[in-house]
C-alpha cells in the first residue's frame, strides 16, 4: 500500500507531539487505506483524529478518537470548511506528553496543526 500525503507538519504542545497530514482524496477508500497506514506507522500514538470534505458524493467527516468530544476532529473540519476546501482529508497523531491540554488547550492545537498543514 503506497500512501503519499501531500504535506506534513509537527508541532509541540507541553511536550504532547502532533503530526498533521494532509491528504488529497476524493473518495473514502483512500480516506480508509491511509488510516490504515498511520495505525500501522504510529503504533505508539495516543490518537489519530481526522476529518475529511469529500465533493462527491458531498461528504464530511469529523473523529476525536478517544480525546474529548468535538476538540479534535471538529475544529480540524472547521478548517478545512473555513478555507472551502474538498476532497481533501488532515489527519494529526498525537503522542500524549503527559500534561493535559483541556478542552480549550486541544481545539487550539489541533487548530493551529490543520491549518499548518493546509499551508
Amino acid at each position: 500500500m503506497e500512501i503519499s500525503f501531500d504535506n506534513v507538519v509537527e508541532i509541540v504542545e507541553k511536550k504532547s507531539k502532533f503530526i498533521g497530514y494532509k491528504l488529497n482524496c476524493s473518495d473514502i477508500e483512500k480516506v480508509n487505506e491511509a488510516l490504515a497506514f498511520l495505525r500501522k506507522e504510529h503504533k505508539k500514538a495516543t490518537h489519530i483524529c481526522y476529518a475529511y470534505s469529500l465533493k462527491s458524493p458531498f461528504l464530511e467527516k469529523a473523529v476525536d478518537d478517544g480525546e474529548p468530544s468535538s476538540t479534535a476532529g471538529k475544529p480540524i473540519l472547521s478548517v478545512l470548511q473555513k478555507k472551502k476546501l474538498s476532497d481533501v482529508c488532515v489527519f494529526v497523531v498525537r503522542y500524549f506528553g503527559g500534561i493535559k491540554l483541556g478542552a480549550g488547550g486541544l481545539v487550539r492545537t489541533y487548530t493551529k496543526v490543520a491549518s499548518e498543514v493546509l499551508r
